[in-house]
């Protein structure tokens, strides 16, 4: 049996782990269980800055001077 893929088949085929690909990460996204570290990493974008840059640092100009 000679089993050959032709541009239509190897397309299809790729659809259909795209589609899985959806649906795993959609199932993964929506669990009940990662409730919480979804809330926490909403959250990084207000965590203070360890490394705030020094009061009397002079600030740098976009012309490299």
């Amino acid at each position: 049996m000679d089993f050959t893929l032709d541009i239509g088949q190897l397309r299809g085929l790729g659809t259909l782990l795209v589609a899985i690909a959806f649906i795993g990460l959609s199932l993964w996204v929506f669990n009940g269980r990662r409730d919480r570290e979804f809330a926490e990493a909403s959250l990084l974008p207000f965590a203070d800055d360890r490394l705030a840059p020094a009061a009397n640092e002079p600030a740098s100009r976009s012309n490299g001077q």
